[in-house]
């Protein structure tokens, strides 16, 4: 049952991040996946599990995405110092 308590929290947290600004929701997301993504695991229903997963999957996307935004924000400083120079 100790598990299965485990496991309803990292899916509820999952869901919670899920619904945050891109802000707040990048470094939640990294926390979480340090904090529940390991050797441990998941005690869910079928349905919980086909849930989270999908959550899972569309975050990573989500993280790649704002990576991804980041580095153009970072290019665009850069090429701006460099006209400015």
């Amino acid at each position: 049952m100790e598990r299965r308590d485990w496991s309803l929290k990292a899916y509820q947290e999952l869901v919670y991040i899920d619904s945050l600004d891109d802000e707040e929701k990048a470094p939640l997301l990294l926390k979480w996946g340090e904090q529940y993504i390991s050797d441990n695991e998941f005690e869910l229903t079928l349905e919980e599990l086909i849930a989270l997963s999908e959550l899972f999957y569309k975050n990573i996307n989500f993280l790649k995405t704002y990576k991804d935004n980041l580095k153009k924000q970072i290019d665009n400083h850069q090429n701006i110092k460099k006209f400015l120079n």
